[in-house]
Formats: structure tokens, sequence, C-alpha cells
């Protein structure tokens, strides 16, 4: 069960659209619920914290709408959170997640939400969760490995053709360069509109790893879709060569993007004169 610090104390805030009194029953975990999949436990109680009864009208079709939320990697703990209110673990008592837990969700996620028009939910009012002199589940802490992440902005320029130098100067001015082709699809689907297509080439890597910028660049895509939707016509892949920095507070920031023609001699020439280039 990947819950730690539990506090036992015999009040239970009842902040949620549920009824502590109410009758209870465990079910197992949907196996088309996939946000709530290898969480840690398998059965689930309702009905849920969100006071939802159904499984295939009201708890599973509510989950799939927090999936492109989840897919931005907004918090490493958001699906373990959403998870225990949707498909609260069964245990012989309520376990709701900690409010300190919801705050840190919240304050990495509602940003996310912010940047595509959409408020924090009022039923995921932090308030309404137990503090720590309750009982009160929170995660497991993830090791802190300091790595880059993405978040909202303005929409990057784009520069067509550009110069030599202008490419370079780019290449200086930032903390990376790397060939991305960006891809987006036609329709909707059960799968991300967005995504890297391909092979990373880094013309500079910085503070990037090259195991995580895939993952990175994709979650900057679906944070910021009005940018992406800019950036790739529907059904069509674009190849860029992606300049950014990451900022002091950890978060990565595209500067600007050249798109990658065949025919573009200048970004070929920067990639390979700046391997023995001194800005």
């Amino acid at each position: 069960i990947p819950l730690q610090c539990l506090q036992r104390n015999p009040t239970v805030s009842a902040g949620l659209a549920f009824d502590f009194g109410q009758f209870t029953r465990c079910v197992p975990i949907p196996r088309h619920m996939g946000i709530c999949q290898d969480v840690g436990y398998s059965e689930m109680r309702l009905p849920n914290y969100l006071g939802q009864s159904s499984l295939e009208t009201q708890v599973v079709p509510h989950s799939e709408r927090w999936r492109p939320l989840l897919e931005t990697g907004c918090h490493p703990q958001a699906r373990v959170f959403l998870c225990s209110l949707l498909a609260p673990i069964c245990l012989d008592t309520f376990i709701q997640p900690c409010r300190s837990l919801c705050a840190a969700v919240r304050d990495g996620c509602a940003p996310v939400l912010a940047c595509q028009g959409q408020a924090w939910p009022d039923v995921l009012d932090c308030d309404r969760f137990p503090g720590h002199d309750d009982m009160c589940g929170c995660p497991v802490p993830l090791k802190d490995e300091c790595l880059p992440r993405a978040t909202c902005q303005d929409c990057p320029a784009t520069e067509e053709f550009p110069s030599l130098k202008s490419t370079m100067d780019a290449i200086c001015l930032n903390d990376f360069a790397v060939k991305a082709k960006l891809a987006r699809r036609r329709f909707a689907s059960t799968e991300t509109e967005f995504e890297v297509e391909g092979r990373l080439e880094f013309v500079r890597q910085g503070p990037l790893l090259l195991y995580d910028t895939r993952t990175m660049l994709e979650q900057w895509l679906l944070i910021n879709p009005h940018c992406a939707q800019a950036l790739v016509r529907p059904g069509r892949a674009q190849l860029y060569l992606v300049t950014g920095r990451v900022r002091p507070d950890g978060t990565l920031a595209l500067a600007l993007l050249f798109p990658w023609h065949k025919k573009d001699v200048n970004l070929v020439a920067a990639s390979r004169k700046w391997k023995h280039h001194q800005c």
C-alpha cells in the first residue's frame, strides 16, 4: 500500500461529498480505469470520496477526464492523490489523503490547469481534507532528482531559415539546443495529441538528461497546447532545433525554435561548428 504517515484519531474530516455513516462496499478496481492501475492496492471503496457510486457511468468516465492533466507530469504524486479519492483503498477504516498532499499536488498542477483556462476544482479544496492530527494518508516521498520540469509559458518565437550567426547566437545565449521532431495526431484518441517522434539529437546538452528530455518536451507540449498547435499542424510532424533555458526554480523555458528544413544549410553548419565554437 503506497500510504505512509497514517495517523489515528477518532475524528475524520467529512468535507467531501461523502457520508461517512453510509454503507459502503469493496469492489475490484476496473482494469479499464487506467489511471488507477498499479497504485499499490487492487480493491476500492464504493461510493468513493466524491460521492460516486456507479463505476461505469460515474467513476471510470470521471477518472479519464484527469488523464490529460496527469500526462503533463505536473506533480509526481498527482495520480496517487486523485486515485485516493476516485478509487479509495478499502480498509476497515476510512483513509483520506492528507491536506499536505493535496496542497503539494495543487501547487504543482493548478498552474497547468490555469494555463489551459481552467481553475482548480472546488471539490478538491485542500481545506476539506484532514490535517496530520486526523487519520489521513500521504504517499511515500519520492527521491528528488532535481530534474528540469516543463511549465506554462508564453509561446516561444520561431525563425525560418536563420543566418548562421543568429543560430550560433541562440545556442550560445541558451542552456540547451536539441534537434527534435514534434508530431501531432489528426484525430482525437485515447493517446495524447502531441508527441516527440524518433531520436533526439543534442547540439548543446547543457543541464538536460538524455533519458528525460523526450518526456519533458512532450509534457511541455501538453501544458502549452496553444503553443503546440501553432508549431505543428494536425496529422503532421515538424523537425525543429529547440533552444531554451532552465530557470533558477528548475522550470524549463523554450526560447527560440528553428524549423529544420532539408535545404537549411545554416542549421546544419551550426550543429557542426558548435563543438569547436567559443561563445
